[in-house]
């Protein structure tokens, strides 16, 4: 039967139309139930990953997870000190190699790109880069900064997580840049300001906001990677050397080999390191949320 219009409903019979308009009752009622069913399903599996993580993980949590190295097979006690810490340097590293490219390129797609083909082939590649798997990415940066230098090294894994988050700052940016008013440009060019000055005087500032918030996000997304890790970073029992060269501890690859260890102290410490991971991100999330609404 076809859906009567307003126009035509005062032409069907009281008893058709009240026979349509049941059938749409009922077909808002299914797809309501359905949509919610589905709602609290994802909800539930959700909240049971998070349970499970709090359990265990606070199971694992002491005073040594943070101020020892991690153990040795078989050996009881030691903690995360070395792998929280060498994560923290390879994500700096990382988002230091992203935040500029990704900027500088979010705003020359915003501001100097409007209809060239040049900035949508870049728009094509960064929409690529965005949904490229992160092992491909720690095999491109094996291949042009491992083997070349001989070992594994703490600047391949941040080179691998710039790479990640730059497209994530390059969207962000250039979605933020395309917020501001037209006419707060117009009004700093009628000043006789460069565009340059423009750009870094009055947009940046503008959207400076949203901009933070995607590098937050970036910073977020890079946090817990592991594959590109492997290929380039590895891992350390031990603190890691100054130069960052040899293998550099850091929490995602540790808790993938503790995870899978026979070892119940190794299990904990893994348990223990998702959580950390698992409320890092968590608050960064946070902060980048309330940065949003403080902008606005």
């Amino acid at each position: 039967m076809s859906l009567a219009t307003p126009s035509t409903a005062r032409a069907l019979p009281p008893a058709t139309w009240g026979r349509v308009r049941q059938s749409r009752r009922v077909a808002d009622r299914a797809m309501k139930i359905i949509a919610t069913g589905f709602t609290l399903l994802a909800i539930s599996v959700l909240f049971w990953i998070l349970g499970m993580l709090v359990v265990k993980g606070l199971g694992g949590l002491s005073a040594a997870t943070f101020t020892e190295t991690m153990p040795g097979p078989g050996s009881e006690g030691g903690g995360l000190a070395n792998a929280i810490v060498g994560s923290l340097v390879l994500t700096f590293l990382g988002i230091a190699v992203a935040t500029p490219i990704g900027v500088l390129a979010g705003t020359y797609l915003a501001e100097y790109g409007k209809g060239s083909k040049l900035a949508d082939l870049i728009r094509f590649i960064n929409d690529i880069l965005l949904s490229a798997p992160s092992i491909l990415i720690g095999l491109f940066v094996y291949v042009i900064l491992v083997e070349p230098l001989g070992g594994y090294s703490g600047w391949a894994g941040g080179v691998a997580l710039g790479i990640i988050a730059i497209p994530v700052i390059v969207r962000t940016t250039e979605d933020m840049l395309r917020l501001v008013p037209g006419p707060l440009r117009e009004a700093g060019s009628a000043l006789g300001a460069p565009p340059s000055v423009v750009i870094t005087s009055i947009t940046w500032r503008a959207a400076k906001s949203g901009m933070v918030t995607g590098i937050l996000l970036a910073l977020a997304r890079i946090a817990g990677e592991t594959a590109p890790l492997i290929f380039t970073a590895l891992n350390n029992s031990f603190w890691f050397s100054p130069t960052l060269l040899g293998g550099v501890s850091n929490l995602p690859v540790t808790i993938y080999q503790f995870a899978s260890a026979p070892y119940e102290n190794w299990q904990q410490l893994a348990w223990a390191g998702s959580l950390i991971i698992t409320v890092s991100i968590l608050v960064l999330s946070l902060i980048a949320r309330r940065i949003v609404r403080g902008g606005k």
